[in-house]
């Protein structure tokens, strides 16, 4: 497995993820990782690491798309930098995955510039795995396509189901529509047509039907699909209130239990560590022909490490292969209706 990482990616770079390639180097023998940023900045670092011989690579590039940057206009005005060079490393088959905590705008930009869709994939769209209340759910679109129409929201469906059965273990996932009301015919254009399209295909005996917010953290869906306008608001929110909540149930415990809040401390650091980003390393773009992994911009070392053990298991697991044959059964599956 061969990785591009974007070294100049996220609000800390290049520290953490130099250090998180090297503890996932040590961690899997048989990963490569090619190390894309300013070659100066990386080879300073790396000549104070210790750093195994042959299997992460410098790979040059010139400047990078900051966090505030429009992504269109500064690839346009850095075409070699470093979310670029990377996917063009994946799209001459030089890498088999992308990994970048960068600009998340930028990384969709540079992906969708190169046109490695997987075959019968219209738009590709950014999964997330969310905590419920009865395991861990799949949401997408979370920002890739807020522009989506019906069929690509069954498209959806479809990538979601797979990712949740082969990277969850969820055995036969159940498919909701993210909407405004679980009734029939609420939402707009979008949603109704989705909604009467996803209850036509062939997931409607897992298609659930529409699933309000508040449904998402009860579990009511292992699947939730939605436009990438929606998804990514759901969330910056859910993200917003967990940190929220967190802070204000310390400070209530804290005060409650003035004797004890070594262990208070200890217990909520445990609690939050089971649901933070760092855990799972990213969210993944469905639908490139390759693996493409977006961490949050704070990534640390942790969080980079994980996201390229995902990577590496996205592929062992044959992801792009099932959600390929699944696509095509879905298109026969209409061609004969």
């Amino acid at each position: 497995m061969r990785i591009a990482l974007d070294a100049m990616g996220g609000d800390d770079a290049p520290v953490p993820n130099v250090d998180g390639a090297l503890a996932a180097l040590e961690r899997d023998e048989q990963l490569e990782v090619l190390l894309v940023g300013e070659q100066d900045v990386l080879e300073s670092l790396l000549a104070e690491r210790d750093v195994p011989e042959g299997r992460l690579t410098v790979v040059p590039a010139e400047g990078f798309v900051g966090m505030e940057e429009k992504p269109t206009q500064a690839l346009r005005a850095k075409p070699n930098c470093s979310i670029a060079v990377c996917w063009k490393l994946m799209a001459t088959q030089e890498a088999d995955a992308v990994v970048s905590a960068g600009n998340t705008g930028a990384v969709v930009a540079a992906g969708l510039r190169t046109r490695l869709f997987l075959k019968g994939v219209k738009r590709p769209g950014i999964a997330v795995a969310l905590p419920t209340a009865k395991g861990k759910s799949v949401l997408l679109d979370v920002g890739a396509n807020p522009a989506a129409r019906p069929e690509h929201l069954l498209q959806y469906a479809v990538m979601g189901n797979v990712y949740a059965r082969e990277m969850l273990g969820i055995e036969d996932p159940r498919i909701g529509l993210m909407n405004i009301g679980s009734e029939e015919g609420k939402g707009n254009e979008l949603y109704r047509e989705s909604h009467a399209l996803l209850a036509e295909s062939h997931v409607k005996d897992r298609y659930l039907g529409n699933v309000e917010g508040r449904g998402l953290y009860q579990g009511e869906a292992d699947v939730v699909v939605c436009e990438g306008f929606v998804g990514n608001v759901v969330l910056k929110v859910s993200e917003g209130f967990a940190s929220f909540m967190m802070k204000a149930v310390a400070g209530h415990m804290m005060q409650a239990m003035p004797q004890q809040q070594a262990e208070v401390g200890s217990a909520l650091k445990d609690l939050a560590r089971n649901y933070e980003y760092s855990e799972t390393g990213g969210a993944l773009l469905l639908g490139i022909d390759g693996v493409c992994l977006i961490c949050h911009g704070s990534s640390d070392h942790r969080s980079i490490g994980n996201a390229l053990r995902l990577a590496t298991q996205c592929k062992d697991r044959r992801i792009n292969a099932l959600i390929t044959e699944e696509l095509a059964a879905a298109t026969a599956a209409a061609a004969t209706e």
